[in-house]
């Protein structure tokens, strides 16, 4: 595959499906959010909360298990990390009310925020230089991918199974462990740093890249705002909005979760050519003229259509960032600081789905103008924020080991 060897393809598909899997855990609640406000007889906007927890904690996560990461190396991290979501997952489908039911899912998004910057530092730092925009497309593909495994299960699954069986069936994650075990070894770039004893403190870091550390939290943020504002709530949307029952809706979430895939691929790419900068911003310029099919067309094909169109581009942007943010940050802090500002930016945006529903109550129930409100907002915001960036394409990292020397950081 792409001339990887298989040492570059099995950390490739640890990495993929360990995002893939996150993600589908995070999104089942995404699908249930009606069903969950019924059992505990509240609003949806009371069970977004739990959306806004879980986002607002992963940045705990990213910092702790980033950090381990960095001390003990990427793949022994990356089981435990997934050991731990899976089993708050499974213990979520047992809450007795809307009390304990939050408190789980702030504990289950402190394991999750780990994931991202431990898988995407492994991945990175395998996968040869040449085709890390391509890996990162792929990477970041597994976050769509993820919701479209939970569109299906939800689709076939949840009138037969409850909304805690739903969340019985998010325990599968931990299946992927014995994979990693016997078929994905250690990143060589943190094997080689080891090997020099390098340094892993972070406070000095963050202390002589602040600036650097504030612009990639921003960046993060409107980022978050720019995915979570375009699907959490856009699964109500359909139901309570235009009354689609559970099988349209999920036919239509797995058309855009295709299109998110085929975006973030695409752009991350196309990223490898005309640079990182110019992909984000072709791709987040380009949702704009696509907000009124998406979200104020009426019809399932027309909607549909719209929602496809939107999920290529959001996605395709997001396709750049797992190797842009690689190529920012010091070498020695791949496994903690992208995931770190990546969750800290999830923190300022962790508001998004609650702000989309009291937009959406206070204008009769219009979840169309929330999310236009806040897609479109987001989409300029990025643009002009990459466009002050800087470009980081052709950056070496893997080859840094022969090399024998630490990469530096880009500036903003």
């Amino acid at each position: 595959m792409f001339g990887w060897t298989s040492r570059q393809r099995n950390v490739a598909i640890a990495s993929f499906l360990s995002w893939t899997l996150d993600a589908f855990d995070f999104f089942i609640l995404v699908f249930l959010l009606s069903d969950i406000a019924t059992a505990f007889h509240v609003d949806i906007k009371e069970v977004t909360l739990a959306i806004l927890l879980t986002l607002a904690v992963r940045p705990i996560g990213a910092l702790v298990f980033g950090r381990a990461a960095e001390k003990y190396g990427r793949k022994p991290v990356l089981m435990v990390n997934i050991a731990c979501f899976s089993v708050f997952e499974l213990c979520t489908a047992a809450a007795p009310s809307l009390t304990v039911f939050l408190i789980l899912r702030v504990i289950y998004g402190v394991a999750m925020g780990g994931v991202w910057g431990v898988a995407s530092s492994l991945a990175m730092e395998t996968i040869p230089d040449r085709s890390r925009g391509m890996m990162s497309g792929i990477f970041q593909a597994g976050y769509p991918f993820g919701y479209l495994l939970a569109a299906v299960v939800y689709g076939l699954f949840s009138e037969m199974v409850g909304w805690r069986g739903m969340f019985v069936i998010g325990a599968v994650p931990i299946f992927l462990l014995p994979f990693i075990w016997f078929k994905v070894q250690e990143s060589p770039v943190w094997l080689a740093a080891r090997e020099r004893k390098e340094s892993t403190a972070l406070l000095p870091v963050l202390k002589s890249h602040w600036k650097l550390c504030v612009y990639l939290v921003v960046l993060m943020a409107a980022f978050n705002f720019f995915s979570h504002g375009t699907q959490d709530l856009y699964p109500s949307f359909l139901k309570v909005q235009h009354g689609f029952d559970a099988h349209t809706v999920s036919l239509i979430a797995i058309g855009y979760t295709i299109a998110s895939i085929i975006g973030g691929i695409f752009f991350g790419t196309l990223s490898e050519k005309i640079g990182r900068k110019k992909a984000i911003i072709i791709a987040a310029l380009l949702s704009l003229p696509v907000i009124p099919l998406w979200a104020f067309s009426s019809g399932t094909w027309t909607i549909g259509l719209g929602a496809f169109l939107m999920q290529f581009m959001v996605q395709g942007a997001w396709g750049v960032v797992p190797s842009y943010l690689t190529e920012l940050v010091p070498a020695n802090t791949r496994a903690v600081l992208p995931g770190f500002v990546y969750q800290l930016g999830n923190l300022l945006a962790s508001v998004n789905a609650t702000l989309q529903a009291s937009i959406a109550e206070s204008h009769g129930h219009n979840y169309g103008l929330a999310m236009a409100i806040v897609a479109g907002t987001v989409a300029i915001v990025i643009s002009v924020l990459v466009a002050f960036g800087r470009d980081t394409r052709g950056k070496a990292i893997t080859g840094a080991i022969n090399n024998q020397r630490t990469d530096r950081p880009a500036k903003v």
